[in-house]
């Protein structure tokens, strides 16, 4: 009796996921996903192999843009496989919850039917030819054992079959969490190979520090002062020179393609300084700014009596931002419940905003190309101009797309494969 309880326990913890509702069990689960991922660092051995391969990359413009686009593409591929490989652990879980439950519903009537062969075994029937006198005794045991053992045998078959299910997914589910562990060190070091890049490119930029700082704070006076982003922009473009000469650079560079023509392939060249196509041209092939799920499409119900003026993807803690155009960057920093806010002008009146992020790694007036990191989100979702109702705390990314100061739907500009994914 002893051995069999000790059995049971060990498939039935006091305190089991069973007994806990949905909301806390999907709490539970992305909080061990968490702390399977926040610790994760590298080695400093592989932290100065990649020290090695930045220094060998040419200290061009050309061949920085090449590498830190190349990188940017690594990590939305590697995010992709490790949210995959973190769906197939939640799965999992999932299943071994539901296991669980069907052995803990179970577990009185096996206990009763282990208990009740445990002393079939220690108190067998007795033998005929000794003792005659049982005869009577040993038919009606006979009787009763035919009519039980068909649910003892049903009963034991489920027993073993849940039992072997909930070994196969404790294996599997070890497996996964591995695999996760394995994810998150390699895009560990990729992180690590963007930020000595962006170190790099800093480093080249002919800005000083001073008229940066003193743009950045002039720019957040007049975020402050703006009560909306048509405003902000237009503020932006005629006062900071960062953002202004980000304008003009937009505008010239508009004339400057009309008289070249459209060339064969518009990204082929890391080393441009201005857009080789219009933006209105790239519908159908820009690139998600990030890895993650659509959660809120363009032009649906807010929940608060309007639409919405873009797209809002749950991601990743810690996911790399992309930027989906070429464009020069007029605002970089917080600005009211959109939080970190990014916005690019991609020329002919068109700018880009990304919302959300934890950490923006762009500066006023640069030109950004499509595809190179802007941004880091952080662990997890902070107040944004996406106010979702998320039993989830995962980091969401809003993204809008503005023609002449009013808010455009974006789906047309995503690439096919892109706009699969927000098709779902």
């Amino acid at each position: 009796m002893l051995a069999i309880s000790l059995v049971l326990a060990s498939f039935f913890p006091t305190t089991t996921l069973a007994n806990q509702d949905a909301a806390e069990q999907k709490r539970i689960q992305e909080q061990e996903l968490l702390e399977l991922t926040r610790n994760i660092s590298i080695s400093e051995e592989k932290r100065a192999q990649i020290e090695r391969d930045i220094r060998a990359i040419d200290r061009d413009r050309e061949s920085l843009n090449a590498a830190l686009i190349r990188t940017g593409e690594r990590m939305k591929r590697l995010e992709d496989q490790l949210a995959a490989t973190e769906s197939r652990l939640k799965r999992h879980r999932v299943n071994e919850d539901s296991v669980r439950k069907s052995l803990h519903a179970r577990r009185g009537t096996l206990i009763e039917v282990l208990v009740a062969l445990q002393r079939l075994g220690h108190r067998p029937p007795p033998a005929l030819a000794v003792r005659p006198q049982d005869a009577l005794g040993a038919v009606r045991t006979a009787i009763l054992l035919n009519a039980v053992m068909p649910e003892v045998r049903i009963e034991a078959e489920a027993l073993a079959s849940d039992l072997s299910e909930l070994t196969r997914l404790r294996e599997e589910i070890e497996t996964e969490r591995n695999r996760v562990k394995t994810g998150a060190t390699e895009l560990a070091e990729e992180q690590q190979r963007v930020e000595l890049l962006l170190a790099e490119k800093r480093s080249q930029r002919e800005q000083s520090d001073a008229l940066l700082l003193a743009e950045r704070t002039r720019a957040e006076e007049l975020a402050a002062k703006a009560t909306s982003l048509k405003e902000l922009i237009a503020t932006l473009e005629g006062e900071i020179e960062s953002a202004r000469g980000a304008a003009e650079a937009a505008r010239q560079a508009e004339e400057a393609r009309i008289a070249s023509g459209t060339p064969l392939d518009p990204y082929s060249d890391p080393g441009r300084l201005k857009p080789e196509i219009s933006f209105v041209d790239a519908k159908g092939l820009l690139p998600l700014p990030v890895s993650g799920t659509l959660m809120q499409d363009y032009g649906v119900a807010d929940g608060f009596g309007n639409t919405t003026n873009g797209q809002t993807f749950v991601t990743r803690a810690n996911a790399q931002i992309t930027s989906p155009t070429d464009g020069w960057v007029v605002f970089a920093g917080k600005f009211r419940s959109y939080g970190q806010l990014i916005i690019l002008n991609a020329g002919e009146g068109y700018h880009v905003l990304l919302a959300g992020m934890d950490d923006i790694s762009v500066e006023l007036g640069q030109f950004i190309l499509a595809g190179e990191p802007v941004a880091k989100m952080g662990e997890t979702r902070i107040a944004s101009a996406a106010n979702l109702s998320l039993s989830s705390e995962q980091p969401v990314l809003y993204v809008e797309f503005r023609k002449d100061g009013t808010a455009i739907d974006p789906k047309a500009w995503w690439s096919f494969a892109e706009n699969e994914k927000v098709r779902g």
